[in-house]
């Protein structure tokens, strides 16, 4: 018997057959969309478009490989974060006879709760086998559908705070492009929907037809589901993944400090080879790196809002303002206050 005060474990992950099954005389893809309210155009624009060139020779645009369908509990059209509309084809109806549904979010702070019709239809979906797919602040919709818990997701850098503050015991991954976790797949959205669009495409029509798309879309190469996102990583360049992903979980961390012992644990390697890497990378410590992170922002906050010195060294990760004054000046020459002084424009 188990203990009642034993940890929940997540469901075991076995490999869907209904994600990957072949089609005959049929698009080899099949995806179903539902857009949020001021959803994010540019994620939807980039995944459909990867479906749109993957299923036809050239860009003739037929959809004879893959195929895409904006679902709706109205029909009512849809309008984006950046006031275009997108009028839904077909009503929600049986969600078995797609490949993939994919929740397409909206905008942080105007983003509505899916409706019970939608919440209803996703979870017939999910009943079903069909995989979930949720993209930008589509992958909170899903979480408040109950439909992530006990999976990993992904969620944009930009959005981890909101995302820990809202949703509570889920723990969101925001230093990969996309999180394929079994059954529900999310990404960061922005340009990194096109790249998990791809992966579906590799998966079900071939890897020649998602690299023809992404090219055709002027898009390098395909990229892996754990590349970083290409989050603020101030003055540092390097394409070296393990310093990159580093980097932006400092950067998720600015005002608690993790030691570099604790970053280390949570990227999988000893403290020994990430100093090893940021040495090679950029020629400093990550102690180094992560402290001139935490200063960029302070000199940024002190110029651009009104917070007070005492309340940016704590968001910063500074003990109070008298120990971020000394960093400051080491580094920028310059006391905090005699900045923002020299900022103020004169009467």
């Amino acid at each position: 018997m188990t203990p009642a005060n034993a940890p929940l474990r997540p469901p075991a992950r076995t490999s869907n057959p209904h994600a990957l099954r072949p089609r005959t005389g049929a698009a080899r893809l099949s995806v179903g969309f539902i857009l949020a309210k001021r959803f994010t155009l540019c994620a939807f624009a980039n995944f459909v478009d990867v479906l749109r060139l993957a299923a036809d020779e050239g860009d003739r645009s037929r959809p004879i490989l893959c195929n895409w369908t904006v679902l709706s509990e109205t029909m009512d059209p849809v309008t984006s974060s950046c006031g275009i509309s997108v009028q839904p084809k077909e009503r929600l109806g049986d969600p078995s006879r797609f490949d993939y549904i994919v929740v397409i979010g909206g905008l942080m702070d105007e983003m509505p709760g899916l409706s019970a019709g939608y919440v209803k239809f996703l979870h017939q979906a999910a009943e079903a086998g069909v995989p979930l797919v949720g993209v930008c602040t589509g992958a909170f919709m899903l979480h408040q559908a109950g439909l992530l818990d006990g999976y990993r997701c992904c969620v944009s850098w930009f959005h981890h705070v909101d995302f820990l503050e809202q949703f509570e015991g889920l723990t969101p991954v925001a230093d990969q492009i996309f999180v394929v976790d079994g059954d529900r797949l999310t990404c960061s959205g922005g340009a990194s929907s096109a790249h998990l669009a791809a992966y579906l495409v590799d998966k079900h029509v071939g890897r020649a037809a998602a690299s023809k798309s992404l090219h055709i879309m002027i898009i390098d190469d395909q990229l892996q589901a754990d590349k970083p996102q290409p989050g603020i990583t101030m003055d540092f360049k390097t394409r070296d993944p393990i310093v990159l992903r580093t980097l932006l979980l400092m950067q998720q961390n600015i005002d608690t400090p993790l030691s570099v012992t604790e970053i280390a644990r949570r990227m999988g390697h000893s403290k020994r080879q990430l100093e090893r890497h940021f040495r090679t990378a950029l020629d400093t410590s990550p102690q180094a790196a992560f402290l001139s992170i935490r200063l960029s922002l302070a000199h940024h906050l002190i110029e651009t809002s009104d917070k007070s010195i005492a309340q940016i060294a704590l968001d910063c990760g500074f003990c109070d303002s008298s120990h971020l004054s000394r960093m400051f000046q080491r580094r920028f020459g310059v006391t905090p206050r005699a900045l923002r002084k020299s900022d103020t424009p004169d009467d």
